[in-house]
């Protein structure tokens, strides 16, 4: 039973049956709930949102663990952890909170099983120069994104499936000691748990602070609304690799983005661009509303071209759900730098 200064949001479109709740060993990389709970006196306040913090670190594992090991092996499908949220002062002026437990997918111990990547053909041949109009990028909703996008939202986008693909294409894709740039991003990035041990750094920006906070696997991150301001707050050649989730279709600047992305990567480094068939209709624009699915890859791959990038490859991920008539599509573009 959780006590009524708690909510428990349970994150995502499937969710586990009994027998697949969590069950960690000794050595587990994360703690129950009830231990979540049970830490909340070492909570450390950051802004309006904080992460519980456990000064119990026996349970944290260090990167040469996971040197030459099977990680997904012992890894729970979920992780649930605690985030204290702040709603208010009291009459005193102390601020009044409400610990909120998330789950998140970790992409592994599923049912579903992860087929090799299928190429996708890119056959559209694109002029010289970039053929939108400003129609183009109209958005139903043309307010102010800050505001649509003010307070947190700490829940899935996609399915489980579709997280759990681009989990697994993540960790066949990405070296470790990378350093990586996960723009658009929110409270999940979809890395592979042991990244933030394996990576060098993983920086983030979103639209949403608190939902930037929140986000476990990042080491920096920085609020920006791109669509606003196209540009990236970090220096040239920084970056091996940058990954940007379901959100290219809310940008109304896009090849301004992809180029600042080619600036900040190194030559040769990789943008992972992954696309489903869902959004908020209201802030998609309006050529991505009305295109299929193939189409959206053609058009990503014209922001690449535009953006100053190598040719680009696509490719359907798609997990395989036993039992299940339909679940989310994923698809990757991706290219590198020159």
């Amino acid at each position: 039973m959780i006590s009524h200064s708690y909510s428990l949001i349970l994150l995502g479109v499937m969710f586990a049956p009994k027998r697949a709740a969590l069950s960690l060993p000794k050595n587990a990389l994360f703690r129950t709930r009830s231990q979540f709970i049970q830490s909340t006196a070492s909570v450390v306040f950051f802004s309006d949102i904080a992460r519980i913090v456990s000064g119990d670190q026996s349970s944290v594992a260090c990167a040469e663990d996971f040197v030459g090991k099977d990680v997904t092996r012992n890894t729970p499908r979920y992780v649930e952890s605690e985030v204290q949220m702040k709603y208010g002062n009291d009459a005193k002026g102390n601020p009044r909170t409400r610990g909120v437990l998330v789950r998140r997918f970790t992409g592994d111990s599923t049912p579903y099983s992860f087929p090799p990547p299928r190429p996708i053909s890119l056959m559209k041949e694109w002029p010289e120069t970039p053929p939108f109009s400003k129609k183009d990028f109209f958005r139903a909703d043309e307010g102010d994104d800050e505001n649509f996008y003010n307070l947190p939202r700490l829940v899935y986008h996609i399915d489980e499936p579709a997280v759990a693909s681009l989990t697994q294409y993540y960790r066949a894709n990405v070296s470790p000691g990378s350093n990586i740039l996960d723009i658009c991003s929110s409270w999940v990035s979809h890395y592979p748990v042991e990244f933030p041990k394996m990576m060098k750094r993983i920086s983030g920006t979103g639209m949403n602070a608190l939902e930037l906070l929140a986000n476990d696997q990042l080491t920096d991150y920085e609020a920006r609304n791109l669509n606003v301001n196209p540009t990236l707050p970090y220096d040239d050649n920084s970056f091996d690799v940058v990954t940007c989730v379901v959100s290219i279709d809310y940008l109304i600047h896009p090849i301004d983005v992809l180029k600042e992305v080619r600036r900040v990567l190194r030559p040769g480094g990789k943008v992972i661009i992954s696309q489903s068939n869902r959004c908020f209709p209201s802030k998609a624009i309006a050529m991505w509303l009305n295109m299929n699915d193939r189409q959206h890859l053609e058009l990503i791959n014209g922001y690449l071209k535009y953006a100053g990038f190598n040719p680009a490859k696509a490719f359907d991920i798609t997990a395989s759900v036993p039992g299940e008539t339909y679940y989310d599509p994923m698809f990757i573009v991706e290219a590198t730098a020159p």
